[in-house]
């Protein structure tokens, strides 16, 4: 994937203090969640910074046991720049893309609430 032998669970975040101390990543031969076979997919993700939203398609290594998604070092990186950038409302490297919304405070099942 993209010439990195690196891969990074959706939902690892101690991979970040891993390799904040210097140590080096070790790619995946298995899935780390329940030890299944991976495939490359190409993926929808949804990105969210300062109330914003991207949606983009990108390749991934996907369990084909638990759908746990596993991407590339650089990928990874690239969903920081874009959250940044929504973050601080920077817009010229996207393009509108339909509209976003959140039920009313007032649906009628209270387990369903809206979104800030």
């Amino acid at each position: 994937m993209g010439g990195s032998n690196h891969r990074l669970s959706s939902r690892s975040r101690s991979v970040d203090r891993l390799e904040g101390e210097g140590k080096e990543m070790i790619p995946f031969e298995k899935c780390p969640v329940c030890g299944g076979e991976l495939s490359v997919k190409k993926v929808e993700k949804l990105l969210r910074g300062g109330g914003n939203t991207v949606s983009l398609k990108v390749d991934a290594e996907v369990c084909q046991h638990c759908g746990e998604r596993l991407y590339s070092e650089d990928v990874v990186k690239s969903f920081e720049e874009i959250r940044l950038k929504l973050r601080k409302q920077e817009f010229t490297q996207f393009r509108p893309l339909g509209q976003s919304f959140t039920v009313d405070e007032k649906w009628p099942n209270k387990a369903i609430h809206p979104t800030p």
